[in-house]
């Protein structure tokens, strides 16, 4: 049984916030600028200026969007692992220090209806747990939007839906998002599991390096006929037309109850800020 300070996990998250605010995912990078190189005109143009914002974001510790977002972080704690205190508590803390060392914009309030306080350290992040086999401790930080995420959907369809069915609801979900999610997009799409649970699907699919292909065959090639459709659209960057509306089509699916099947489509915007470690 190995164990972990959670001071480490603190530090680590706190570094992996200002990181991810600051630095375009090397993903992300090399997609753009594959991108930039196939389009023409205006969107030539945009593209080459998302490359130019993350080249001065990095260089100068300025923020790639001035929307840091709320911080999502997933952790898969290994079973031969003892963290020697509260690992809630130690990640909270990681995101509080991130956030205000970092100077980055604080986005969360207290209470969602009633009230709306601003918290004025980005606290509570998201975190989701899971397990793994093993020693060690994987935390993916993301951090997430709300321009993007208020574009996103979900959908409980019937079992009897159909796989153009599901495909137009993805398409529907981009198109009426339009430029609100400052595209070019990643999407991720959940299926199966419950109501929640394609959600969370959604999300951890935006987790995903651009160029990975779906180990199930035909879920890759639900991800690549969905991608080039979605690229038919032409809403392209920032909205203004071109070839380039997103940059990947990822998808996650879990088993589901019988009388359902769950669809949620999550966007992340063309920075999709993430970032993973291991300790």
């Amino acid at each position: 049984m190995r164990k972990l300070n959670p001071g480490l996990v603190t530090k680590t998250v706190r570094e992996m916030c200002i990181t991810a605010a600051h630095k375009l995912p090397c993903d992300m990078l090399r997609a753009v600028k594959k991108a930039a190189a196939g389009e023409r005109g205006i969107s030539a143009r945009i593209l080459k200026l998302c490359l130019e914002n993350a080249k001065i974001a990095e260089k100068e510790m300025i923020p790639l969007c001035q929307d840091t977002g709320v911080a999502v972080i997933f952790a898969e704690i290994g079973r031969d692992l003892f963290i020697d205190g509260d690992i809630t508590a130690a990640i909270e803390e990681g995101v509080r220090q991130g956030y205000r060392q970092g100077y980055l914009r604080k986005s969360i309030v207290s209470d969602p209806l009633f009230e709306r306080k601003n918290t004025r350290d980005n606290t509570p992040p998201v975190i989701h747990y899971a397990f793994a086999k093993g020693n060690k401790l994987k935390l993916t930080v993301m951090l997430k939007g709300g321009g993007s995420e208020n574009n996103s959907r979900i959908n409980m369809f019937a079992p009897s839906a159909t796989l153009e069915d599901i495909e137009d609801f993805a398409l529907k979900t981009v198109a009426e998002a339009g430029s609100k999610s400052c595209p070019p997009l990643i999407v991720g799409i959940g299926i199966g599991s419950n109501f929640e649970g394609c959600a969370l699907l959604a999300k951890k699919a935006l987790a995903r390096e651009v160029g990975s292909v779906n180990k199930d065959k035909r879920y890759a090639a639900l991800e690549r006929r969905l991608l080039q459709k979605i690229n038919a659209l032409k809403i392209g960057p920032q909205g203004l037309g071109g070839k380039t509306t997103a940059l990947a089509v990822f998808i996650e699916f879990a088993p589901c109850h019988m009388a359902s099947l769950p669809v949620a489509v999550n966007l992340g915007c063309h920075s999709n800020r993430h970032i993973v470690k291991v300790l």
